[in-house]
């Protein structure tokens, strides 16, 4: 049987942000498969006004992707022709990354300028922020669609719920392995101008709302007030105003026990951060699933979550990290506290090191391999 070709429709590098880097750590475990995979990228994906200044780009990375596979999301008129070269190259099927209704036009049109067989990979079926239309725009992906693979249970019960009988391949979020060599700890807290012996959080990633930083601080004073040796690293680059926060932990009075590192991590210092923390914090209020948990089991961090959406089935408790169970400050605090005073006892590395081999990347492109050729017929 030839190899699958798969045009892979995607925010690629040098763009920024999850779902790049996800698409292209996918992008070579396909070739590794067998596969042959045409990239379809964008150049861009958001106006300019809504980046607020940030850049698009990895830092250090300007390089565009290459015509004719170079979308702009804001112009429909570049879609086109982006379809039409498809169309003529004929790729077995055309498998795009979809996490925001925004994207269900485009979505809709490649396929029916193009022709191929249109497989989804549904990282979010409901998007993070509200959408005008959002239920209209979700009955257009799924008359668009062929199939849809997801990384959770989660996402795949609730498309499911909006649209019984779609065919699904549910799968997981693979682990993120470092990309750079990783310090010893003591090295990246001097690095970083952290305590040695202090216990380290570490909160990562893009601020958004659902993510629940307010909930973190206000759970860090409760933990401050019974053990102030604790410290908080907040890296990422702020989707909201920053100083909110930043006023926030004044108010608090935990200012001094919470470094701010706004911006995005290139990921040269990743590898830094996550060697400094003993655990990462995910205080999220929603959720369907969950890049930061594949990017600190792959770096060997126990993960801190509490149980909202698709996250209690990326964080084994007491084996990979801890699941609060219930919502508000306090629980979280008692959750960061019980944590540590129980961790030495659990077999974290042991099961961080088991996930590690199930959660890879091989295995996720095989399976996905597999359901596509069902899709498009290569398989009965």
């Amino acid at each position: 049987m030839a190899p699958l070709r798969i045009a892979l429709l995607s925010p690629l590098p040098p763009l920024k942000g999850g779902i790049a880097r996800f698409s292209d750590r996918l992008r070579q475990a396909l070739e590794s498969a067998g596969c042959e995979v045409v990239p379809v990228s964008f150049r861009r994906l958001w106006p300019r006004w809504l980046l607020k200044g940030r850049p698009a780009v990895e830092p250090g990375n300007h390089v565009s992707p290459a015509p004719p596979f170079s979308l702009d999301l804001m112009n429909p008129f570049s879609w086109f022709p982006v379809a039409r070269r498809l169309r003529s190259l004929r790729p077995d099927v055309l498998l795009v990354a979809y996490w925001s209704g925004l994207l269900a036009p485009l979505m809709a049109m490649m396929r029916r300028a193009s022709g191929l067989k249109t497989i989804v990979l549904l990282h979010n079926f409901t998007s993070h922020e509200s959408i005008p239309g959002e239920s209209m725009l979700k009955r257009l992906l799924v008359s668009s669609s062929d199939g849809f693979i997801t990384l959770s249970r989660a996402v795949e019960s609730e498309l499911l719920a909006f649209a019984p009988g779609v065919r699904t391949l549910s799968l997981y979020h693979p682990l993120y392995e470092p990309q750079t060599p990783v310090p010893a700890k003591a090295d990246a807290r001097r690095a970083l101008g952290l305590p040695a012996d202090a216990p380290v959080l570490l909160f990562f990633g893009y601020v958004r709302e659902y993510k629940g930083l307010d909930t973190l601080l206000e759970a860090m004073a409760s933990v401050l007030r019974r053990d102030p040796a604790f410290r908080l690293v907040i890296a990422g680059e702020f989707m909201l105003d920053s100083s909110r926060f930043r006023e926030h932990a004044r108010r608090l009075g935990i200012d001094n026990s919470v470094a701010f590192r706004e911006g995005y991590v290139p990921a040269g210092e990743v590898a830094t951060l996550m060697a400094a923390a003993d655990a990462v914090v995910l205080p999220y209020r929603s959720a369907t699933q969950s890049g930061i948990i594949s990017l600190a089991l792959g770096h060997g961090v126990p993960v801190i979550a509490c149980n909202a959406g698709g996250l209690g089935a990326q964080v084994a408790h007491g084996r990979t990290g801890w699941l609060v169970r219930e919502d508000g400050p306090e629980a979280l605090a008692d959750g960061i506290l019980g944590f540590f005073r129980e961790r030495r006892r659990l077999p974290l590395e042991a099961g961080i090191a088991e996930f590690r081999l199930q959660l890879s990347w091989n295995a996720f492109a095989l399976e996905s391999v597999e359901f596509l050729e069902h899709c498009i017929g290569r398989r009965g």
